[in-house]
């Protein structure tokens, strides 16, 4: 889901605010997946056909009609986890979802030299759409001002807007909740 050019644009001026403030850079990232994850539809290809395998023999013990269902429902299943982000998002536990989109940040930060910051006091907020995972992840400048447990407090503000879809919204409140955190 893109960000509108209003939302940008008060994104911004928000992270241009902050760093005036507090002397510390900004970034928000908004990614739509941090991994291929090519396992989901071949989970959800199993899974479902298994099911329907088992439906199919307890309903109809026709081996042929089975067969079908089997196949058929297990390439529905496949196909919908292709389109339907919900669906596909069953297949993929919450650990892997937070460790894929924690390794994206930190490949991020590296590939937009934010380590290059004048006393390493940069701070990257990435959320994960398709993960519905938020890491926010402070330079090693800047690392001792901020508690994990203060970083946790604003990603827990940030997640109830980024469950229901806001983006924008998740963004200026992560926003906020760090410029008053670091003011």
């Amino acid at each position: 889901m893109a960000l509108s050019n209003p939302d940008k644009t008060s994104i911004s001026e928000r992270a241009v605010r902050l760093e005036a403030r507090t002397g510390v850079q900004v970034v928000a990232a908004v990614v739509g997946r941090c991994d291929a994850y090519p396992e989901i539809p071949w989970k959800a290809f199993a899974l479902c056909s298994g099911l329907a395998f088992l439906a199919a023999m307890l309903w109809h013990p026709d081996a042929v009609l089975g067969g079908l269902t089997f196949l058929g429902t297990g390439a529905a299943a496949a196909l919908a986890t292709v389109f339907l982000p919900a669906f596909a998002r069953l297949f993929v536990d919450a650990a892997r979802r937070e460790a894929e989109t924690r390794q994206y940040a930190a490949s991020f930060f590296l590939a937009h030299d934010l380590s290059r910051t004048q006393r390493r006091s940069a701070i990257l907020i990435l959320v994960g759409v398709f993960e519905r995972t938020v890491v926010i992840l402070p330079d090693s400048g800047i690392r001792d001002r901020i508690a994990e447990a203060d970083l946790q407090e604003i990603i827990a503000r940030m997640v109830p807007q980024l469950a229901a879809g806001n983006i924008a919204p998740a963004l200026r409140d992560g926003l906020d909740a760090l410029e008053e955190l670091l003011a």
